[in-house]
């Protein structure tokens, strides 16, 4: 079977050059990742494996745990892929859609992943270094992990900084042993 990239690029692609010609990047977003969520699911993974499901009663389950997020647009997107076997690949579809809705925007997705919840002006001015050091708009994901210690971790697209204890710690192991 063909790589899952590969079966989910034409696809996205479709869904963000209808988006970008009818101005709908933030509804299709909704759509997508509504059921990029729906296809993650444990139980949907086995109900697009069982033969005796039909695609269009695949394409009906996902509409309805989509709900509101999707309108006729999306439905009608649904149901191409539940036709053409598609729906598993959900995931990488959304995944590629907000790659290209990013570039063409002029965005970069950064994850700002901390101890403790950052403040306001902690957020702000990590994005305003961003924006200046990328040269883009930066929307700025914050994530709290406790096993962190303290400090900061930034991922932005390849560029990764990295002022964390933890990190720091596991640099300096690594220097002891060489």
């Amino acid at each position: 079977m063909a790589d899952v990239s590969t079966l989910a690029r034409p696809y996205a692609t479709a869904a963000f050059e209808l988006a970008r010609d009818t101005g709908t990047f933030d509804q299709w977003q909704r759509a997508l990742d509504a059921l990029a969520e729906v296809a993650r699911q444990q139980q949907v993974q086995f109900l697009l494996k069982d033969p005796r499901v039909t695609t269009a009663e695949q394409a009906e389950v996902f509409i309805a745990a989509a709900g509101d997020a999707l309108d006729r647009h999306a439905k009608n997107f649904v149901k191409v892929l539940a036709q053409y076997r598609r729906l598993a690949v959900l995931p990488e579809i959304e995944t590629d859609f907000t790659r290209l809705r990013a570039a063409a925007e002029n965005t970069v997705q950064a994850e700002l992943r901390t101890a403790v919840e950052a403040s306001d002006a902690q957020r702000q001015k990590i994005r305003a270094a961003l924006t200046q050091r990328l040269g883009c708009k930066i929307e700025l994901h914050c994530v709290i992990d406790p096993d962190l210690i303290g400090g900061a971790q930034i991922r932005a697209g390849d560029l990764v900084i990295d002022s964390t204890v933890s990190g720091k710690l596991e640099r300096l192991a690594a220097r002891v042993t060489q």
